[in-house]
């Protein structure tokens, strides 16, 4: 796969939503528009598609970044500083439109004393230590010494002056749990070197741990004997008897699976289909096809459940702030459990559902209805199967999942926030997970984490899982996000490449991931799940109630947790089939970074326009010094006007008109 197709990189269709195995509606945040001759259009900057063997849209490895396609950026340093006297006497307009000519030889000062330069494009200067660039499009530094580039009048940074994981001094120390955070291996082994042992625990059988199919608690009634007398057994005995029958083998068959699947799940014999994975093992060429030797080897590796898992893992509940931090191989493990569909009580969706405000965590949504998405995802799934599996390429890490609540005394009123505008970079090419590699990537989640990934959805959130399928563990224990919350997940690693969206997504290949480990052997990659609104008529979201709640969600996963923390990776996030207004949801994300005093990286994928108004208005709002408590109030008098007139206002004409400066810094 060589080139980037151009596809909705942030967005979702509509059929995607009505297809989730989950009834409650997710934010898949994209854009689902459609053109007169039929055909979909591109929308957002939140994932793209794989083009090399070293990422899955450019190149992800070791931070490799694609800039964008400017002009180069030159700075006139050697040169030396020409004045008006050096040139002829030229025709120039003053402020009000009027005609003048500079005498040759004079040196023209504006208002803040500073010597500039004329159309032409030579350089000028401003404030004292600050070199800047013309209307042409130099460079300049600001205060902290960051280069900027002018893009016509922007004072938008380069991608390269944003702070990325690598960058950020931070000391995490010995690897310890407390309280609020939950470690599942030996962590005297891990920090005296001696590897990853699993910690030792107990069991529990309680509504807040995860219900797991080796606990001792764990019941299945099963018909035994000549009369076939219905007999109550240890769940886990039936699991290992089948699953070791299959682990025996060499080779198994779908038809194998599928029989040992239902021998766990008796009562759903009559309701689960397998005709993906059945029709996906048949079409996939020869060459490819590996699949009936791997099934003994998920089987095996699911076994091992008890000696991988000894201490009972807590469940991320709404409203409590926590966090659980597992090996890869333990991810693992509890993954190719879920591929055959132990997971006790997880398989009822109904509202009287004891799991019912948690997502799906067995394979079965996954194993029928076939379709080609379903095709390309199980590739993904079944190579990552392969890895894991593997003798000399097991993954020997450690992944944090980390619940975050906004409480009361976190969240300041936003009208009263003194925070300036911070850094910001936007580009209408690249992607989040490409050229924001070491920032946090912000995720375009579902309240119920990971979205359709298991059942027909395939855009922004469900690619991400796919091509990095350990944070498809995260459904097993995270509950539904409320709007005060996010996710963070620090340490996953890529195991794929992909071209395309939705219908067009492809698996492209395996994806090596070179990304540096911290201290405490997690990669270097950290992902920000937070879910926008899902507004039916795109008229709601103009309610500064809506317009609160959503700042309060960016603010969540925004805010740093120390001092020194990457920048931010998003996009168009809640646009599209969610009908959020995509600039709102820029202005509302410049908002919350600024107010987190963290620079941002915002990806358009392809839509000019937005890039070149974001970029105009952040520079209006440099230019005038806007606090995020001003821009509140601008946004408390735009709803107002949107809901007294009957036609849309552009929200950023809007900015524009209230600020009318008495010189033009657009």
């Amino acid at each position: 796969m060589t080139d980037r197709p151009h596809h909705r990189n942030d967005s979702s269709q509509v059929k995607d939503l009505m297809q989730f195995e989950d009834p409650n509606p997710c934010d898949k945040c994209g854009q689902h528009k459609r053109e007169q001759n039929g055909k979909e259009s591109s929308s957002q900057a939140g994932h793209s598609s794989s083009s090399s063997s070293t990422s899955p849209s450019s190149s992800r490895a070791g931070g490799c970044r694609q800039e964008e396609k400017d002009e180069p950026v030159r700075t006139k340093k050697d040169e030396p500083v020409r004045t008006k006297k050096d040139e002829p006497a030229m025709t120039r307009r003053d402020e009000q439109g009027a005609t003048r000519r500079d005498e040759p030889g004079a040196t023209r000062r504006d208002e803040q004393g500073a010597t500039r330069r004329d159309e032409q494009g030579a350089t000028r200067r401003d404030e004292p230590g600050t070199t800047r660039r013309d209307e042409q499009g130099a460079t300049r530094r600001d205060e902290q010494g960051a280069t900027w580039r002018d893009h016509g009048s922007s004072s938008c940074c380069q991608l390269d002056d944003l702070k990325r994981l690598p960058q950020c001094n931070r000391k995490l120390g010995r690897l310890d749990f407390s309280r609020t955070h939950t470690v599942l291996v030996d962590v005297d082994a891990f920090n005296n070197g001696g590897g990853l042992r699993a910690q030792s625990g107990r069991d529990i059988w309680h509504n807040n741990f995860v219900k797991m199919p080796s606990s001792p608690s764990s019941f299945a009634v099963v018909k035994t004997g000549f009369t076939k007398t219905p007999t109550k057994v240890r769940r886990w005995e039936e699991i290992s008897k089948h699953l070791k029958g299959l682990a025996k083998k060499t080779t198994v068959s779908v038809n194998d699976v599928e029989e040992a699947i239902i021998k766990c799940n008796p009562k759903y014999k009559d309701q689960w289909s397998f005709d993906a994975l059945s029709i996906f093992v048949k079409c996939i060429p020869k060459t490819e096809n590996y699949f009936p030797a791997l099934f003994p080897k998920i089987a095996a590796l699911a076994l091992k459940l008890p000696d991988y898992v000894n201490k009972a893992i807590p469940l991320l509940q709404r409203g409590k702030h926590a966090s659980i931090t597992l090996s890869q191989g333990q991810i693992a493990c509890l993954l190719a459990n879920a591929f055959f569909c132990t997971f006790p009580h997880r398989n009822a969706t109904n509202p009287n559902a004891e799991y019912h405000n948690y997502p799906t965590i067995n394979f079965t949504s996954l194993f029928g209805k076939w379709s080609e998405r379903k095709k390309e995802k199980l590739r993904a799934i079944m190579h990552y199967f392969k890895e894991v599996t593997g003798e000399n390429s097991k993954p020997t890490g450690l992944v944090t999942f980390e619940r975050r609540c906004l409480r009361d005394t976190d969240i300041s009123t936003w009208r009263n926030c003194k925070e300036k505008m911070s850094k910001l970079h936007v580009a209408s090419h690249g992607t989040i997970e490409t050229e924001g590699t070491g920032m946090l990537q912000v995720d375009f989640a579902c309240n119920m984490i990971g979205g359709g990934v298991l059942g027909a959805g395939l855009v922004q959130e469900e690619i991400l899982f796919l091509i990095n399928p350990e944070l498809i563990v995260s459904r097993l224990f995270t509950e539904k996000l409320d709007d005060n919350e996010c996710l963070i997940i620090t340490g996953s690693q890529q195991f794929s490449r992909y071209s395309g969206f939705g219908d067009t997504f492809e698996w492209a290949g395996p994806h090596v991931d070179r990304l540096q480990r911290d201290e405490w052997g997690r990669r270097q990659r950290q992902i920000l799940a937070i879910d926008a609104l899902h507004f039916r008529h795109s008229r709601e979201q103009y309610s500064m109630t809506k317009v609160t709640r959503e700042l309060n969600k960016a603010y969540c996963g925004f805010k740093a947790d120390r001092n020194d923390e990457p920048d931010i990776a998003t996009g168009k996030w809640g646009c599209g089939a969610f009908h959020g207004d995509s600039q709102l949801k820029a202005v509302i994300q410049l908002m919350a970074a600024a107010k987190a005093r963290r620079g941002l990286a915002f990806f358009t994928f392809q839509d000019e326009p937005l890039k070149r108004d974001l970029q105009e208005i952040h520079h209006l709002l440099l230019s005038e010094g806007a606090t995020v408590g001003k821009l509140f109030e601008l946004l408390e008098d735009y709803c107002s006007e949107q809901d007294r007139k009957t036609a849309h206002v552009d929200l950023f004409d809007f900015i524009r008109n209230r600020y009318k400066p008495s010189r033009s810094h657009l």
